[in-house]
Protein backbone atom coordinates (compact mmCIF):
# COMPACT_ATOMS: atom_id res chain seq x y z
CA UNK A 1 0.00 0.00 0.00
CA UNK A 2 2.86 2.28 0.30
CA UNK A 3 2.88 3.64 -3.22
CA UNK A 4 -1.03 4.16 -3.61
CA UNK A 5 -0.21 6.19 0.17
CA UNK A 6 2.82 8.08 -1.67
CA UNK A 7 0.68 8.86 -4.81
CA UNK A 8 -2.43 10.42 -2.62
CA UNK A 9 0.12 12.65 -0.90
CA UNK A 10 1.91 13.44 -3.92
CA UNK A 11 -1.08 14.43 -5.81
CA UNK A 12 -2.74 16.27 -2.41
CA UNK A 13 0.23 17.51 -1.16
CA UNK A 14 -0.72 21.04 -2.69
CA UNK A 15 -4.61 21.37 -1.80
CA UNK A 16 -4.70 20.11 1.88
CA UNK A 17 -3.07 20.01 4.88
CA UNK A 18 -0.96 16.98 5.85
CA UNK A 19 -2.81 16.29 8.37
CA UNK A 20 -6.41 16.68 6.95
CA UNK A 21 -4.42 14.03 4.05
CA UNK A 22 -3.32 11.56 6.83
CA UNK A 23 -7.05 11.20 7.81
CA UNK A 24 -8.00 10.83 4.06
CA UNK A 25 -5.64 8.22 3.52
CA UNK A 26 -7.17 6.43 6.14
CA UNK A 27 -10.90 6.69 5.52
CA UNK A 28 -9.64 5.80 1.96
CA UNK A 29 -8.24 2.44 2.88
CA UNK A 30 -10.91 1.75 5.41
CA UNK A 31 -13.53 2.07 2.94
CA UNK A 32 -11.75 0.04 0.05
CA UNK A 33 -10.09 -2.63 2.12
CA UNK A 34 -12.70 -2.75 5.57
CA UNK A 35 -9.30 -1.80 7.52
CA UNK A 36 -9.52 -0.58 11.14
CA UNK A 37 -6.77 2.10 12.22
CA UNK A 38 -4.56 -0.77 13.32
CA UNK A 39 -4.73 -2.85 10.56
CA UNK A 40 -4.00 0.05 8.09
CA UNK A 41 -1.07 0.67 10.22
CA UNK A 42 -0.08 -3.41 10.41
CA UNK A 43 -0.61 -4.14 6.40
CA UNK A 44 0.99 -1.14 5.16
CA UNK A 45 3.49 -3.45 3.08
CA UNK A 46 0.55 -5.08 1.81
CA UNK A 47 0.21 -4.68 -2.53
CA UNK A 48 -2.73 -3.13 -4.23
CA UNK A 49 -4.27 -4.76 -7.10
CA UNK A 50 -5.12 -3.11 -10.22
CA UNK A 51 -8.98 -2.25 -9.12
CA UNK A 52 -7.47 -0.79 -5.75
CA UNK A 53 -5.17 1.69 -7.14
CA UNK A 54 -8.35 2.51 -10.40
CA UNK A 55 -10.46 3.45 -7.20
CA UNK A 56 -8.08 5.52 -5.40
CA UNK A 57 -7.39 7.10 -8.31
CA UNK A 58 -10.72 7.67 -9.03
CA UNK A 59 -11.74 9.29 -4.94
CA UNK A 60 -8.09 11.20 -5.41
CA UNK A 61 -9.73 12.50 -8.68
CA UNK A 62 -12.75 13.54 -6.67
CA UNK A 63 -11.07 15.18 -3.78
CA UNK A 64 -8.40 17.25 -6.08
CA UNK A 65 -11.68 19.20 -7.10
CA UNK A 66 -12.68 19.71 -3.54
CA UNK A 67 -15.57 17.18 -3.19
CA UNK A 68 -15.60 16.39 0.41
CA UNK A 69 -14.37 13.02 1.18
CA UNK A 70 -17.60 12.33 2.94
CA UNK A 71 -19.76 12.53 -0.03
CA UNK A 72 -17.37 10.51 -1.82
CA UNK A 73 -17.02 7.57 0.04
CA UNK A 74 -20.54 8.25 1.32
CA UNK A 75 -20.03 7.85 4.68
CA UNK A 76 -18.96 9.59 8.42
CA UNK A 77 -18.81 9.05 11.88
CA UNK A 78 -20.64 11.31 13.96
CA UNK A 79 -20.72 10.61 18.23
CA UNK A 80 -19.02 7.18 17.66
CA UNK A 81 -21.53 6.01 15.12
CA UNK A 82 -21.79 5.56 11.75
CA UNK A 83 -23.64 7.85 9.31
CA UNK A 84 -24.43 8.34 5.37
CA UNK A 85 -23.38 10.84 4.10
CA UNK A 86 -25.27 12.08 0.86
CA UNK A 87 -25.06 15.60 -1.41
CA UNK A 88 -27.91 18.17 -0.49
CA UNK A 89 -27.52 17.18 3.10
CA UNK A 90 -25.21 19.01 5.67
CA UNK A 91 -22.18 16.95 6.80
CA UNK A 92 -22.05 16.44 10.57
CA UNK A 93 -19.36 18.76 12.56
CA UNK A 94 -17.40 17.85 15.32
CA UNK A 95 -18.51 20.88 17.38
CA UNK A 96 -22.14 19.36 17.11
CA UNK A 97 -21.04 16.20 18.67
CA UNK A 98 -20.26 18.74 21.73
CA UNK A 99 -23.83 19.55 21.66
CA UNK A 100 -25.26 16.10 21.37
CA UNK A 101 -22.61 15.69 24.66
CA UNK A 102 -23.85 18.73 26.59
CA UNK A 103 -27.73 17.18 26.65
CA UNK A 104 -27.26 14.17 27.36
CA UNK A 105 -25.13 15.21 30.48
CA UNK A 106 -27.80 18.29 31.28
CA UNK A 107 -30.76 15.52 31.26
CA UNK A 108 -31.84 14.40 34.30
CA UNK A 109 -35.25 13.30 33.31
CA UNK A 110 -36.39 9.51 32.48
CA UNK A 111 -38.36 8.91 29.83
CA UNK A 112 -37.46 12.29 28.08
CA UNK A 113 -39.37 13.84 24.50
CA UNK A 114 -36.83 15.13 22.86
CA UNK A 115 -37.71 17.07 19.22
CA UNK A 116 -34.28 18.08 16.83
CA UNK A 117 -35.56 21.13 14.50
CA UNK A 118 -33.41 20.61 11.22
CA UNK A 119 -31.94 17.29 11.61
CA UNK A 120 -30.07 17.26 8.52
CA UNK A 121 -28.89 13.42 8.45
CA UNK A 122 -29.88 13.28 12.07
CA UNK A 123 -26.52 12.98 13.76
CA UNK A 124 -28.27 14.86 16.83
CA UNK A 125 -31.37 12.92 16.84
CA UNK A 126 -29.95 9.28 16.45
CA UNK A 127 -26.99 10.02 18.57
CA UNK A 128 -29.34 11.07 21.76
CA UNK A 129 -31.83 8.02 20.88
CA UNK A 130 -28.94 5.84 21.08
CA UNK A 131 -27.67 7.50 24.19
CA UNK A 132 -30.43 8.61 26.25
CA UNK A 133 -32.71 5.97 28.31
CA UNK A 134 -36.20 5.62 27.17
CA UNK A 135 -35.99 8.80 25.41
CA UNK A 136 -38.79 9.65 22.82
CA UNK A 137 -37.03 11.38 20.05
CA UNK A 138 -38.72 13.02 17.09
CA UNK A 139 -36.78 14.87 14.21
CA UNK A 140 -37.92 17.11 11.15
CA UNK A 141 -36.76 18.78 8.40
CA UNK A 142 -37.96 20.86 5.42
CA UNK A 143 -35.95 19.00 2.82
CA UNK A 144 -37.26 15.45 1.54
CA UNK A 145 -33.97 14.30 1.14
CA UNK A 146 -32.36 15.23 4.94
CA UNK A 147 -35.83 13.27 6.00
CA UNK A 148 -34.78 9.93 3.94
CA UNK A 149 -31.28 10.45 4.72
CA UNK A 150 -32.25 10.26 8.49
CA UNK A 151 -34.56 7.31 8.23
CA UNK A 152 -31.48 5.67 6.34
CA UNK A 153 -29.34 6.14 9.35
CA UNK A 154 -31.59 5.40 12.16
CA UNK A 155 -32.46 1.81 10.45
CA UNK A 156 -28.19 2.07 9.91
CA UNK A 157 -28.11 2.53 13.85
CA UNK A 158 -30.95 0.47 14.95
CA UNK A 159 -32.40 3.91 16.32
CA UNK A 160 -36.18 4.73 17.30
CA UNK A 161 -36.70 8.16 15.85
CA UNK A 162 -40.03 9.74 14.26
CA UNK A 163 -39.17 11.29 11.51
CA UNK A 164 -41.19 14.38 9.39
CA UNK A 165 -41.49 16.85 6.94
CA UNK A 166 -41.53 20.53 9.14
CA UNK A 167 -41.28 23.95 7.81
CA UNK A 168 -40.19 26.37 11.20
CA UNK A 169 -40.16 29.53 9.57
CA UNK A 170 -44.47 29.21 8.36
CA UNK A 171 -45.66 26.36 10.34
CA UNK A 172 -48.36 25.78 8.11
CA UNK A 173 -48.65 22.04 8.84
CA UNK A 174 -50.90 20.10 10.82
CA UNK A 175 -48.53 18.49 13.10
CA UNK A 176 -50.35 17.74 16.83
CA UNK A 177 -46.84 17.44 18.90
CA UNK A 178 -46.50 16.91 22.43
CA UNK A 179 -45.35 18.71 25.49
CA UNK A 180 -41.36 18.49 24.95
CA UNK A 181 -38.57 18.01 27.38
CA UNK A 182 -35.89 19.25 24.80
CA UNK A 183 -36.03 20.64 21.98
CA UNK A 184 -32.86 21.37 20.05
CA UNK A 185 -31.32 22.49 16.73
CA UNK A 186 -28.29 23.24 14.78
CA UNK A 187 -29.92 25.35 12.08
CA UNK A 188 -28.41 27.78 9.16
CA UNK A 189 -26.56 30.73 11.37
CA UNK A 190 -23.97 31.64 8.31
CA UNK A 191 -24.35 34.99 6.97
CA UNK A 192 -24.07 35.75 3.23
CA UNK A 193 -21.00 38.07 4.00
CA UNK A 194 -19.26 35.44 5.39
CA UNK A 195 -19.31 33.77 2.37
CA UNK A 196 -15.54 34.65 1.22
CA UNK A 197 -14.92 33.08 4.66
CA UNK A 198 -15.17 29.25 3.43
CA UNK A 199 -13.75 26.50 2.26
CA UNK A 200 -13.83 25.74 -1.42
CA UNK A 201 -15.82 22.02 -0.41
CA UNK A 202 -18.23 23.94 1.26
CA UNK A 203 -19.46 26.62 -0.62
CA UNK A 204 -19.33 24.35 -3.73
CA UNK A 205 -21.04 21.03 -2.57
CA UNK A 206 -22.91 21.12 0.54
CA UNK A 207 -26.78 22.77 0.75
CA UNK A 208 -27.19 26.45 0.63
CA UNK A 209 -30.62 25.76 2.38
CA UNK A 210 -28.93 24.14 5.38
CA UNK A 211 -26.10 26.98 5.48
CA UNK A 212 -26.98 30.40 5.09
CA UNK A 213 -29.04 33.49 6.37
CA UNK A 214 -30.13 36.71 5.20
CA UNK A 215 -27.31 39.44 6.66
CA UNK A 216 -30.24 41.16 8.23
CA UNK A 217 -32.02 38.44 9.77
CA UNK A 218 -29.04 36.15 11.74
CA UNK A 219 -31.54 35.36 14.20
CA UNK A 220 -34.07 34.33 11.96
CA UNK A 221 -33.84 30.77 12.89
CA UNK A 222 -33.11 31.33 16.43
CA UNK A 223 -36.05 33.50 17.13
CA UNK A 224 -38.77 31.24 15.48
CA UNK A 225 -37.43 28.19 17.35
CA UNK A 226 -37.53 29.95 20.63
CA UNK A 227 -41.24 30.99 19.81
CA UNK A 228 -42.33 27.69 18.72
CA UNK A 229 -40.69 26.50 22.26
CA UNK A 230 -42.61 28.59 23.68
CA UNK A 231 -45.41 27.13 22.98
CA UNK A 232 -44.19 23.54 22.87
CA UNK A 233 -41.49 22.95 25.76
CA UNK A 234 -42.83 22.06 29.54
CA UNK A 235 -42.11 24.06 31.86
CA UNK A 236 -39.31 21.85 33.34
CA UNK A 237 -37.68 21.59 30.14
CA UNK A 238 -34.64 23.31 28.10
CA UNK A 239 -33.60 24.35 24.93
CA UNK A 240 -30.37 23.68 23.06
CA UNK A 241 -28.43 25.66 20.21
CA UNK A 242 -25.79 25.86 18.01
CA UNK A 243 -24.77 29.05 17.40
CA UNK A 244 -22.95 31.38 14.99
CA UNK A 245 -19.91 32.26 17.30
CA UNK A 246 -20.77 36.25 16.69
CA UNK A 247 -24.07 35.91 17.40
CA UNK A 248 -23.58 34.18 21.00
CA UNK A 249 -24.94 37.66 23.28
CA UNK A 250 -27.41 38.55 20.57
CA UNK A 251 -28.67 35.13 21.19
CA UNK A 252 -28.86 35.28 24.94
CA UNK A 253 -30.60 38.86 24.83
CA UNK A 254 -33.34 37.62 21.94
CA UNK A 255 -33.75 34.24 24.64
CA UNK A 256 -33.78 36.81 27.38
CA UNK A 257 -36.41 39.29 25.95
CA UNK A 258 -38.77 35.91 25.19
CA UNK A 259 -39.01 35.62 28.71
CA UNK A 260 -36.69 32.47 29.19
CA UNK A 261 -34.26 32.17 32.01
CA UNK A 262 -31.10 30.22 33.19
CA UNK A 263 -29.57 30.87 30.01
CA UNK A 264 -25.75 29.51 29.54
CA UNK A 265 -23.81 30.60 26.77
CA UNK A 266 -20.72 27.65 26.16
CA UNK A 267 -17.55 27.71 24.64
CA UNK A 268 -16.59 24.79 22.13
CA UNK A 269 -13.05 23.10 21.90
CA UNK A 270 -11.74 25.77 20.10
CA UNK A 271 -13.16 28.72 22.78
CA UNK A 272 -15.08 30.15 20.49
CA UNK A 273 -19.57 30.68 21.53
CA UNK A 274 -21.03 27.70 19.76
CA UNK A 275 -23.95 26.47 22.30
CA UNK A 276 -26.44 27.62 24.30
CA UNK A 277 -29.01 26.44 26.64
CA UNK A 278 -32.16 28.22 28.14
CA UNK A 279 -35.55 26.87 29.85
CA UNK A 280 -38.42 28.74 30.59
Amino acid sequence: MKSGIASIRKELTELYPKEEIDSMISLIFEKLKGYSRTQFLLAIDELLNADDQLEIDKIVSRLKNHEPIQYILGETEFYGLPFYAVPGVLIPRPETEELVQWIIQKNKKSAPILLDIGTGTGCIAISLSKNIEQATVLACDISPVCIETTRRNARLNNASVSVFEYDILNNNSDINFPQLDVIVSNPPYIRETERNLMEKNVLEFEPELALFVPDDRPLLFYERIADFALIHLKKTGSLFFEINEAFGNDCVKMLQQKGFSEIELKKDINGKDRMIRAKL
